[in-house]
């Protein structure tokens, strides 16, 4: 096929697509086909007897007209080879740079093209461009590998820029992205320009690689050196008898390793004298001389010996959890209780084989006492706390070591934390143990069954160690914000002590006697410079906190203490009052805990009471009805099990409405021969629409709004209710009633309805500041919770 060069342009061509790189005019160029859509293209081109357009490709395998460029090469086939293997060979020839103007085809791609036309250079800025690119090019040479002799001379001798730009573009390595805009750039003096700079850049690159492997290679010649110098001295040394820097050593690992060996299982001992004589024989330039020396090393820091010997006293147990801790009455009596019979075994010398093996589990939200009641326990009894975070925890090899074998091989978090600890029998404060991730990579659950298990855990092997450390001294605390997250077999092995919310009262009593004391002493104020005032301090704790626990309200009273630190010390004041009036000078933000409920009735609004993980809260339960075909619509990010509460509901009012049990005015859209519920669709929407929401305990709520709307009546809104409903109408018990009412009583709701077994079961457990100052009222059926939620 020749070059048609009186061909007339536009013209309509196969596209043939290129992967690997832009091609240019000047190029003769062997294209590897292996697809369909480019051997077709070619087929057409070789038929029809005209020249074929090359476009680039945006990514490897691209074949449509949005994953190619739109720009190319016009030209020619030269010839066509078949080969072994299946792909076809050509030679390409490229006659001119052009651009798609439009799509004609897809299969195979065929499109109408234009020549793209260099604006050329006046003819004075010319040579001293050409000049300045030829310099350019002759220093990049200089400190890179990217141009030939012969290419180099073919660009020193050319006086054609818009060829000498192809030529070096084609040569340096630039992304396909910036060779396209080069490749579309019909100004020729802005396009030589733009490769000047880019040029320059490469120049500074290539230098400062050039830099970098001279650099390398001087630091290889020097650590060579080095090396041999060092050789040299050793083996001097050694004919001088005065190399004994590793023997030194080694009879100090031998005699550390006696001084614990009455403290060790044998198979300690043994394996760390296994790796000492090891390390004795082995040459000190071998790579694993330094893994061998810091693994004796890490095994020889287990405090074997190392016990607190300080005998349990129920008594100081007692008197430090009273001291530390505000209220928290029935986790304090279980945790004395857990080391009453420890420490009666103890005294009577019997073997300890369930009673006090047990591992306790604190549960609760966020900032209730959970870490600090273990932190109580380690001081009583005079022991190191070492604290686990487990929140997250996926490597099994975290816990268990890794093995030696490894690169940067070394201990499991427990005997880290022995170490840290210089003890064997510290407190451990397993955190976040609901939080323990799974993966791949192993269960951590499984580890901690073994570490956690009295017939185990006196046999624990760590990966690194590679031998047996007895845990059963160690006292292990757990702590968790929902227990329904912890694997089931881990739960199996724990009691579980719960934590609940604070009331106002309990947190106010909290912030006089803990937190404002211990702030003082952190900011280095005096009791007589810094004062809050009970109504200050009650206003915080309802308007400016919004937690279960005190954490947040610790903040907020080391707040004042800094702004108070700053007042004594620019304005010079002696003492600092905050009372509500000036509250606002300190704590500038208000986030209220709970919405006060406000003492209007409405139709289709009932006040919920739910558990989250961060306490009670008081939710809203919306209903609408719209004219419709009887469908129900559920918004508010319901969970399943909400969702299937709703259903419940609704079809438990469908029944009460057709037993006439729920009446149903008349109105100007009701058909009395057709059930309301058909005529009507309903929506029910639980706000804030962002927030997940999930569990148990909305039936009886959903029940109220549904009733509300379809018998026009008003909810009473100073009634809170929570509990689940079965199909018969019966009231079912739920779980977290104590979080629950106190959420209800910060919101000053006057009436809780709840289950009628929650109210003999757990009534007992609900503060008295809570029940003194709102009527709890147990209910059995629906009807009675209609009665008493709705108006007359």
């Amino acid at each position: 096929m020749q070059i048609q060069n009186s061909q007339t342009y536009p013209a309509s061509l196969p596209v043939l697509v290129e992967d690997e790189l832009f091609l240019y005019p000047f190029m003769i160029t062997p294209i590897f086909l292996d697809d369909d859509q480019n051997i077709s293209a070619l087929n057409l081109a070789l038929k029809e007897d005209t020249m074929i357009f090359v476009a680039p490709s945006k990514f490897e395998g691209a074949r449509s007209f949005d994953e190619i460029y739109d720009c190319g090469v016009i030209g020619t086939i030269m010839r066509k080879v078949p080969l072994p293997d299946g792909r076809i060979k050509i030679l390409f020839q490229g006659f001119s740079k052009a651009k798609i103007v439009k799509k004609i085809s897809n299969k195979p791609l065929r499109a109408l093209v234009d020549l793209i036309h260099q604006k050329s250079i006046e003819a004075s800025k010319n040579d001293a461009l050409l000049g300045v690119l030829k310099e350019k090019v002759r220093v990049l040479a200089g400190v890179s590998h990217y141009f030939s002799p012969d290419l180099l001379r073919t660009i020193e001798e050319g006086v054609d820029a818009e060829r000498i730009c192809d030529l070096v573009l084609n040569t340096i390595r630039i992304k396909k992205q910036v060779a396209y805009e080069f490749f579309i750039e019909n100004d020729l003096e802005v396009k030589t320009l733009k490769l000047i700079d880019l040029i320059a850049e490469e120049i500074e690159t290539s230098k400062l690689q050039k830099e970098i492997k001279s650099k390398v290679h001087s630091r290889i010649d020097q650590v060579n050196k080095e090396y041999f110098l060092k050789e040299q001295l050793r083996q001097i040394q050694k004919e001088l008898g005065s190399d004994n820097q590793k023997e030194d050593e080694t009879r100090e690992y031998y005699k550390k390793l006696e001084t614990k060996k009455a403290y060790m299982h044998e198979d300690a001992y043994k394996e760390i004298k296994k790796q000492i004589e090891k390390f004795e024989r082995i040459n000190q330039d071998n790579s694993e001389a330094s893994m061998l020396q810091t693994y004796i090393e890490t095994a020889l820091e287990v405090p074997f010996e190392k016990v607190a010997k300080k005998k349990l006293d129920i008594k100081e147990v007692s008197k430090q959890l009273n001291a530390d801790h505000y209220a928290l009455t029935k986790p304090k009596e279980r945790i004395e209780e857990y080391f009453a019979v420890r420490q009666l075994l103890e005294k009577r010398k019997i073997e300890d084989k369930d009673g006090a093996k047990v591992i306790l589990c604190l549960y609760g939200p966020p900032g209730v006492g959970k870490t600090s009641l273990a932190n109580s326990v380690a001081k009583a009894l005079k022991r190191e706390l070492i604290r686990i975070a487990l929140g997250g925890l996926e490597d099994v090899n975290e816990l268990r070591g890794h093995r030696r074998t490894y690169i940067g091989a070394m201990p499991g978090r427990i005997v880290q934390g022995l170490i840290e600890a210089k003890q064997i029998n510290p407190v451990v404060v397993l955190d976040e143990i609901d939080k323990l991730s799974r993966n791949y990579r192993g269960d951590p659950s499984a580890v901690l069954l073994e570490i956690l298990d009295p017939e185990q855990n006196v046999k624990f092997r760590d990966y690194y160690l590679n031998f047996n450390i007895d845990l059963s001294k160690v006292i292990f605390i757990a702590t968790a914000n929902d227990v329904s997250n912890i694997p089931s077999a881990l739960r199996d092995r724990m009691e579980f002590i719960e934590l609940s919310s604070y009331t106002p009262s309990e947190k106010f009593e909290i912030t006089k006697k803990y937190l404002i004391p211990d702030e003082l002493k952190k900011h280095g104020l005096k009791a007589s410079e810094l004062s809050v005032s009970k109504e200050a301090i009650e206003l915080i704790i309802s308007e400016y906190t919004r937690e279960s626990g005190v954490r947040n309200l610790r903040r907020k009273i080391s707040e004042l203490c800094r702004k108070a630190v700053k007042k004594i010390l620019l304005e010079e004041s002696k003492k600092i009052a905050i009372t509500p009036k000036n509250l606002h000078e300190f704590l500038d933000k208000k986030a209220y805990e709970i919405e006060k409920q406000d003492g209007e009735n409405k139709i289709g609004v009932v006040n919920g009471l739910a558990w989250t993980a961060v306490g009670g809260d008081v939710l809203k339960v919306e209903a609408i009805k719209i004219k419709g075909k009887g469908e129900l619509m559920l918004t508010g990010s319901l969970g399943d099990v909400m969702k299937e509460s709703a259903r419940i509901a609704f079809s438990v009012i469908k029944v009460l409405i057709d037993e006439k049990q729920v009446k149903v005015p008349k109105s100007s859209f009701y058909k009395e021969k057709e059930n309301i519920y058909d005529q009507y669709n309903l929506h029910i929407h639980v706000p804030d629409g962002a927030t997940p929401k999930d569990g148990p305990s909305a039936g009886i709520t959903m029940c109220v709004a549904i009733a509300s709307v379809f018998s026009e009546k008003k909810v009473k809104s100073s009634v809170a209710m929570t509990g689940e409903v079965d199909l018969t109408g019966r009231v079912l018990p739920i779980g977290g009633l104590k979080e629950k009412l106190i959420a209800a009583y910060k919101a000053e709701i006057k009436t809780a309805l709840i289950p009628q077994k929650n109210y003999d079961r757990d009534l007992k457990d609900i503060p008295n500041e809570v029940k003194d100052n709102m009527q709890i009222i147990a209910v059995k059926s629906l009807e009675e919770v209609l009665d008493l939620a709705l108006e007359n």
